[in-house]
């Protein structure tokens, strides 16, 4: 049955998958066939080959995701290796497919080297690939695989899978997948309640347990309560709730919306620094908040967890602070400003004490979009923000002049921490993509058929762009910027197409939705 399976997926893979849709060809795969030719150049020993070598690399490419076009020239080549590398990681195993944290193997794997610690990153960058055969599968694995295994990896590291799940919903509108994983997924969410919820209802964590060894405001053994686990057990709860309202599970519904609302108002009670102006770890061992701002603070947007209120949105001034968390090279793990920043590591081991994780700075962004996009009260942000920050974050995947993608990095010089480890060539474990396609332009998942685009770039920094053949509720969209209509020749302005038809257009680079 498995060897069925793959041969079906080479099928899909040879002939096309999702071929009967009608595709635009206004940006073609000649671009894409040039940088993979590039990428290949520059891992001509491919030391680890996974389910697609290098060899096939464009053929899958071509096949799988949205194709872009834009006058940018880094953030296009950064979109393109980031797809090229994610390839690198999506393993063949006799339980399915997976996709790998590390190209090579590490000692604090699980089964078949599978690592739990970016997996919401995981689903949300390939929710948009057109085969989601291969994230079914891994999504399977951590559910039911990884359990039953004599070391078990899932929860060595805080998780906002449900949030991910529902997330990929919005996407497929597979309501299937839904129906078949809705309560292992419910009795996994009581499974962390077990394991780290306090008396007070919140929850604890280690910061090596949320992938964030050695920062200022955690330890290895001090039961924090953390922005970070405390919003994605928000985010998971909301997502159960609103699963559980699809499946018509009225019961579980009301149960996850309880847990939601009291882990929002929670969070704004109990991790909120007024004095600071901040959302911050609360120490186990004085009850007192941490004194150190950290970026695990913005994370309560990334599932837009905080009130639509001035003093909340004030926090993000440290954003563009440079003695708060603007460098150089991107966004710093904690503020700048603090006597123990950078103080933990000598770059062999991790350390979240201010150095730049990608890891962080995806989550930063996508918060950072969406307070621009769903909260009135904005402090001083605007997308001109977002856009510096996501270049920054693009510029950063480089060593020695050559492109790179590694664990972390020297905030004034962008100098990777563990230099050429070959571990953390190709790390996997942030995402860039999705931010490119759900936020810069700004294709926002839904329920219904409207389709909403709301992007954070303006014509006074792109006169033209095309994001070609996304594969969204079963149709392949494509969304055409045409400033002066003589970039693709089909008239001026914005145009939606869904399967090669034209649904929508405006005069304007602007929040549009459509009907489709």
């Amino acid at each position: 049955m498995y060897i069925k399976k793959i041969l079906s997926l080479w099928g899909c893979i040879l002939l096309g998958y999702g071929s009967v849709a009608q595709k635009t060809n206004f940006v073609g795969t000649k671009t894409l066939a040039t940088a993979v030719e590039r990428y290949n150049a520059l891992d001509k020993d491919e030391a680890v080959i996974n389910f697609i070598p290098n060899a096939q690399s464009y053929n899958w490419l071509a096949q799988n995701i949205p194709l872009l076009d834009c006058p940018d020239s880094l953030i296009q080549e950064i979109y393109y290796y980031r797809w090229w590398a994610l390839r690198k990681h999506l393993k063949q195993t006799p339980d399915g497919f997976i996709f790998t944290e590390f190209i090579t193997k590490v000692n604090h794997a699980g089964k078949h080297n599978a690592i739990s610690s970016a997996l919401g990153h995981h689903i949300y960058e390939t929710r948009w690939l057109r085969n989601q055969q291969y994230t079914d599968d891994y999504i399977r694995f951590w559910l039911y695989v990884d359990p039953k295994h004599n070391v078990q990896r899932f929860h060595a590291f805080s998780s906002w899978i449900d949030d991910a799940v529902y997330q990929r919903y919005l996407v497929n509108l597979d309501k299937s997948f839904l129906e078949k994983n809705l309560q292992t997924l419910v009795a996994d969410y009581k499974k962390w309640e077990e394991e780290r919820q306090l008396p007070n209802g919140m929850f604890y964590q280690f910061d090596v347990k949320d992938a964030m060894e050695e920062s200022i405001s955690g330890g290895r053994k001090d039961k924090n309560i953390r922005p970070t686990i405390n919003s994605y057990m928000y985010a998971n709860a909301k997502s159960l709730a609103r699963m559980a309202e699809l499946l018509g599970d009225a019961n579980t519904q009301k149960i996850f919306t309880d847990k939601a609302n009291f882990l929002r108002k929670a969070v704004e009670d109990t991790l909120w620094d007024n004095k600071a102006s901040f959302f911050k770890v609360k120490l186990e061992k004085t009850k007192a908040f941490s004194d150190a701002r950290e970026a695990i603070g913005f994370i309560p947007w990334y599932f837009n967890l905080p009130e639509d209120k001035a003093n909340y949105a004030k926090q993000w001034s440290q954003l563009t602070d440079t003695l708060g968390f603007k460098a150089k090279w991107g966004i710093t793990t904690a503020e700048r400003r603090h006597p123990l920043f950078r103080t933990h590591g000598s770059g062999h081991g991790c350390e979240w004490d201010g150095p730049l994780w990608p890891y962080a700075t995806t989550q930063t962004l996508k918060a950072l979009s969406n307070l621009l996009n769903n909260y009135k009260h904005k402090g001083d942000m605007t997308p001109q923000v977002f856009y510096d920050e996501l270049k920054k974050y693009a510029f950063s995947h480089q060593m020695n002049g050559k492109l790179y993608l590694g664990e972390y990095q020297d905030e004034k010089n962008g100098e990777w921490l563990k230099g050429d480890n070959p571990r953390s060539k190709f790390y996997n474990h942030s995402a860039y993509a999705d931010l490119i396609i759900s936020d810069l332009i700004g294709l926002k998942p839904r329920e219904d058929q409207v389709l909403e685009i709301s992007p954070l770039i303006s014509n006074k920094q792109w006169a033209w762009f095309c994001l070609e053949n996304i594969s969204y509720h079963g149709k392949l969209i494509t969304i055409l910027w045409d400033e002066t209509g003589k970039k693709y020749n089909k008239g001026k302005g914005l145009q939606v197409f869904a399967d090669g038809k034209l649904i929508g257009k405006s005069k304007k680079l602007k929040k549009v939705r459509f009907n489709f």
